[in-house]
């Protein structure tokens, strides 16, 4: 009795505290200019006040009211919510990790360690998660948007019933900024076309300094403030400019903008780097600084080990933790490389690491600003390492072009990387690292970014430091915790309600669960209060349940992205049950044992999968880049430009992949002749570009970087007008067959000719197209060419065009699946759900 009423008193104890500060809070004369007010949250925006003063017929007799300024409650803290990328429990050394990351381990030493934090397994829908506090199909990111379908749970729209942490605190008196990768714009409304409302200053973050996409060239990117494309690195020396430092550098402008214009108002800040997705991009002192440490000489498996020896002393996992055998049969091991293999490789990781280390110091900087400004010690920093596992999208060999692994390029020999190795992460790669490596960083588990039945995809680690808050310093928190729960986290850490009606739309219900229980010590080793968390990642899915966790075993690698998918990603498994209370690394398969208690959880998935926005399940993975989208090309086959633009992004722009086209150009050329850039879309890693070279016209594909396609005329042209045309006929079917679970209508070949006032002047077959995507952070221009260029050889951005232009236009026709076609597809689809059950198709490793 004695213990249930300490237990009832300390409730009703923070009753009382959460009931005070969510009480309305004024200050100053009310009515007057420096008057200021708390709100109740409940609707957002607040309501204007009734005016307050006096009006008579003449101002003298009349007596002014001002509404009081918004502001919120008095011990709301500035938060600073850091997201790194593509990074997996083992990366920082704060974790265990080899990479220096003493602003991390700063972090974590003046505040807590979280060994339990979990994530969705990709980039975008963690994101929507983290900023909604919806889980991510809830959000409507089942996906990343580049993959979206037309389904409620995948489709890439943040639905306006769940409004996100920027908007609610900027409502209740933040300032609020959002820095670095967004990838929460689909895909399909990135265009100057707008609409803005599903970019970050129309979700609430008033400043926006970033990327809209899943990543970007670090040292030319797709760049934006707020809604405008911005190029501060041009004129800049190869090699001297990098986003990772100007985001810092903006981010620590912006807080002093703020703070000298009004102290008084709390900042909250996204910080959301492009590091550590590929491409590995840091600056060349840092690789320096790394390459002389040689921390990886010695191999991954090497690494691996270290790394789960340094995870036990630190005692960030527990001392009896396993670590699951090396995946031989799909990595090789290390002592089975030649020298050149592993001369490549080690050079690899070490770009990995230095932009990781890279990344890191200049995080510190922006924390340093707060400490500098006053602040630190009531912000409270959330710093989560990775929004997923390490990715192994560069394949078991890595790849020099990120760009080759989305065309189905995964695996490209070792002697064609080496000719990249001495600018390996400069400009002039888009690279990416072995699989290996990434293998060793999600230790002390396995698999990757994609997995979400594994550890390695979905388990993170975190720190969190309120130095006005936190006592309990550099202590270790092993509650279940998953990325909804940060919205809640930061919601109650300001004393500011989720708000039940956003502009006249009632909102969804916060799904997450706050963990600021966790702060204090004497909460160090109470349960968690996050029960239940289902994962799915393209048809591979899991369901944590108190302690339990049930997977499916992983039937493809992150790679093997182009094979059939299962077509019963619900049933068509092999399902694993672990008991995390006792197997921290997932390593001891029980569901032999188990049967009632597999059979349980599969029935508890299924009741959050249609609670959520789960189904339909879709094991598809490279297929559904190229599906249908309601862009603002869908349905056209006719396009025409008569003057120059720029910046059009690849998701708003006609695609010319997986179809016949006829690229038509009417121009004028001076006296003096004439070159530059008519039309291009893409860049140096994967497009295509039409131009006059010295006179010349040149049509060029730029097949991932690898292989260049040109046609070109033989002579300039003369003064005058004239009309270029390139015609191309595809051979394939085209992307008709992927209703049918088949991707034979993909990247087939087709014949290209290119005329010049009706006279053909060269004709090529390519026994090869792209069958996906061309560089995502390039755009489709017209006139010019921002960014970088599809060939180094012909020219260098802009290539301003010096004809004139009157008329472009681009004619599709796009492969239509005849009635055979259709019943030819339709029966080998039956015969493959019949006759050849898909389980564990591409089977890896345990």
């Amino acid at each position: 009795m004695r213990l249930h009423r300490t237990v009832m008193t300390a409730i009703t104890a923070s009753l009382l505290v959460s009931a005070s500060a969510l009480a309305q809070q004024i200050t100053g004369t009310p009515g007057s200019p420096s008057a200021t007010t708390t709100i109740d949250g409940r609707q957002l925006p607040a309501p204007d006040p009734r005016f307050g003063g006096v009006i008579k017929e003449d101002a003298l007799q009349s007596r002014p009211w001002w509404a009081p300024r918004i502001v919120p409650p008095k011990t709301a803290p500035n938060v600073l919510l850091i997201v790194t990328d593509d990074a997996g429990f083992g990366v920082p050394s704060t974790f265990g990790g080899v990479i220096p990351t003493p602003t991390m381990d700063s972090v974590a030493k003046e505040g807590l360690r979280y060994n339990r934090v979990f994530s969705t397994a990709l980039c975008s829908p963690t994101r929507a998660a983290l900023i909604t506090g919806r889980n991510h199909h809830s959000a409507g990111f089942g996906v990343v948007s580049e993959q979206s379908t037309g389904f409620p749970g995948y489709n890439s729209v943040i639905g306006k019933d769940k409004v996100t942490i920027g908007r609610i605190l900027l409502d209740n008196g933040y300032a609020t900024s959002w820095f670095g990768k967004d990838h929460n714009t689909p895909a399909f409304a990135a265009s100057q076309a707008g609409p803005f409302d599903q970019w970050p200053t129309g979700m609430g973050f008033e400043y926006f300094y970033g990327f809209v996409g899943g990543d970007s060239n670090q040292w030319q990117p797709n760049l934006f403030r707020n809604t405008t494309q911005i190029y501060p690195f041009l004129d800049k020396p190869p090699g001297t400019w990098n986003l990772v430092t100007a985001m810092a550098d903006d981010a620590i402008d912006y807080m002093t903008r703020i703070h000298q214009t009004d102290p008084s108002k709390p900042i909250f800040i996204k910080y959301a780097p492009g590091a550590t997705h590929a491409p590995h991009h840091p600056t060349k002192d840092w690789v320096d600084k790394i390459s002389a440490m040689h921390l990886f000489d010695d191999g991954y498996e090497k690494l691996r080990e270290r790394i789960f020896d340094n995870q036990k002393r630190l005692g960030v996992i527990p001392k009896d933790s396993k670590l699951t055998p090396w995946p031989k049969d799909m990595l090789k091991p290390w002592d089975e490389l030649g020298a050149e293999e592993k001369k490549l490789f080690i050079r690899q990781v070490e770009v990995f690491a230095a932009y990781a280390a890279y990344n890191d110091h200049e995080i510190g900087r922006v924390i340093q600003q707060f400490k500098d400004l006053g602040k630190l010690d009531n912000t409270l920093i959330i710093y989560i390492n990775g929004d997923n596992g390490t990715s192994a999208e560069g394949g078991p060999l890595g790849t020099p072009n990120e760009v080759a692994f989305f065309n189905g390029l995964s695996e490209l020999p070792v002697a064609e990387q080496m000719k990249f190795y001495d600018v390996w992460g400069t400009e002039q790669t888009y690279n990416h690292m072995s699989a290996g490596w990434s293998w060793a960083f999600d230790t002390p588990f396995d698999w990757f970014k994609q997995n979400a039945s594994r550890l390695g995809g979905v388990n993170q680690n975190m720190v969190v430091s309120w130095p006005a808050r936190i006592t309990d310093k550099g202590a270790l928190r092993e509650q279940f915790i998953h990325v909804i729960d940060v919205v809640p986290t930061i919601l109650e850490a300001s004393s500011i309600r989720a708000p039940e009606i956003v502009d006249g739309i009632k909102q969804a219900p916060i799904e997450g669960t706050s963990f600021l229980y966790t702060f204090d010590a004497q909460n160090a080793k109470v349960a968690s209060r996050h029960k239940t968390q289902y994962f799915e990642m393209m048809g591979q899915w899991a369901l944590y349940d108190d302690g339990w966790l049930l997977s499916t075993k992983v039937n493809r690698a992150p790679w093997q992205a182009f094979g059939v998918a299962n077509p019963d990603p619900l049933n068509n498994q092999i399902f694993q049950l672990y008991d995390l209370r006792k197997d921290f690394t997932q390593a001891d398969d029980i569901a032999a044992q188990y049967p009632t208690k597999v059979a349980e959880m599969r029935k508890k998935f299924v009741a959050e999968a249609r609670k959520y926005n789960v189904f339909p399940l879709d094991a598809s993975v490279a297929a559904r880049l190229v599906t249908p989208r309601p862009s603002v090309t869908a349905g056209r086959t006719n396009f025409v430009y008569t003057r120059p633009m720029v910046g059009l992004p690849q998701g708003d722009s006609p695609s010319l992949l997986n179809t016949s086209y006829t690229i038509t150009a009417d121009i004028d050329v001076p006296e003096a002749g004439a070159e530059g850039m008519i039309l291009t879309s893409g860049g140096r890693f994967g497009g295509y570009g039409f131009y006059l070279l010295k006179g010349k016209p040149v049509f060029l594909w730029n097949l991932v970087d690898l292989k260049r396609v040109k046609w070109e005329g033989a002579d300039a042209l003369t003064a005058g007008s004239h009309t270029l045309e390139f015609d191309f006929t595809y051979d394939g079917l085209g992307v008709g067959t992927l209703a049918f679970n088949n991707l034979s209508g993909l990247g087939r070949s087709g014949t290209g000719t290119l005329k010049v006032d009706g006279k053909a002047v060269q004709t090529i077959k390519m026994e090869r197209t792209l069958p996906m995507i061309l560089q995502w952070d390039e755009s489709f221009d017209i006139g010019s060419d921002t960014l970088t260029g599809v060939n180094d050889d012909d020219y260098q951005p802009p290539f301003a065009l010096t004809a004139k232009l009157n008329k472009l236009t681009i004619a599709i026709d796009r492969p239509q699946l005849s009635p055979q076609d259709i019943k030819t597809f339709e029966k080998a689809e039956a015969e493959a759900l019949d006759g050849k059950p898909l389980r564990n198709v591409q089977p890896g490793p345990q």
